[in-house]
């Protein structure tokens, strides 16, 4: 039986009526299982050749990018990201790592240095707080965070690195604030923007508005920059609200094996794959699942 056969026999709703979603033909995957996903109060951090198996296993399923550490943690760490950079480039692989880092310079520093001594292009990742809470706990002002952002990917450009810029609690910042770190992030080299649902408190709409937004904002600077998205499972939304974010024109968004991540975990990637086939998004992986 063929397509055409199978889709007489099965009514669509979400392809009649008055609301349609507009569905990119690809999406790229980001793999934070072993970043992330080390985060989960249930798993232990595993050992190398662990690590190597879980990286071979992502790179057979078409991931394009994997976040393998945060490096300025400690030597444990950046020897995991090294050795999994050397696989990368030993093995040939497809699939390009990112490494997290705070807008600091101590952070940054390792990532520069492993990209060195292997070889292997590495993206930073540089995240921090930018809604008004986090600036209230953190008691931080717009000024210190502004700054911040300027000098680390300033810092991180000066030492060959692509930067994507996180902001924590992205779902509840204002626009206004947003708008002005954005910009600065832009202005100061980053080539993508990670939007964050970092206590899992977002809703399928709220994700569409603000990835909408985003995509408004990088068209009115009439800049090339990414939208990805990094969304939390904690009121169990997580793959509706990564579909919004896909469906409003992230181009990249995260996902975790099994959930796995910090509190009750992040969007489940092989959820994520199965929904993507499904509504025929990322058509040259088909075959892979």
């Amino acid at each position: 039986m063929n397509s055409a056969e199978v889709s007489n026999l099965i009514f669509d709703w979400a392809a009649r009526g008055p609301r349609r979603a507009q569905w990119p033909d690809h999406v790229m995957l980001d793999d934070e299982t072993l970043r992330d996903g080390l985060q989960s109060p249930s798993v232990s951090d595993p050992s190398l050749e662990i690590k190597v198996a879980i990286l071979h296993l992502m790179e057979s399923l078409g991931i394009e990018t994997a976040a393998v550490g945060l490096p300025g943690a400690g030597a444990r760490q950046r020897e995991a990201v090294t050795t999994l950079c050397r696989e990368i480039d030993h093995e040939r692989m497809r699939i390009r790592p990112n490494c997290a880092a705070r807008t600091m310079m101590v952070d940054i520093q390792p990532i520069a240095e492993i990209t060195q001594a292997t070889g292997v292009p590495i993206e930073a990742c540089l995240f921090i707080g930018s809604s008004l809470i986090r600036q209230y706990a953190e008691e931080w002002s717009l000024e210190d965070i502004l700054r911040h952002t300027r000098e680390a990917i300033r810092f991180a450009v000066r030492e060959g690195l692509e930067v994507m810029y996180v902001t924590e609690d992205t779902v509840r910042s204002s626009p206004e604030h947003l708008r002005t770190l954005f910009t600065a992030a832009i202005d100061a080299g980053a080539k993508r923007l990670c939007l964050c649902d970092t206590c899992g408190s977002a809703v399928p709409d709220g994700v569409w508005n603000l990835v909408s937004w985003v995509k408004s904002l990088i068209k009115e600077l009439g800049v090339d920059v990414g939208i990805d998205w990094h969304g939390h499972r904690d009121r169990g939304l997580d793959m509706g609200n990564t579909l919004a974010a896909i469906e409003a024109g992230a181009t990249r968004v995260h996902g975790t094996a099994l959930g796995i991540g910090e509190r009750v975990g992040n969007t489940p990637i092989e959820q994520l794959l199965v929904n993507l086939k499904l509504l025929g998004i990322r058509k040259d992986d088909l075959g892979r699942l």
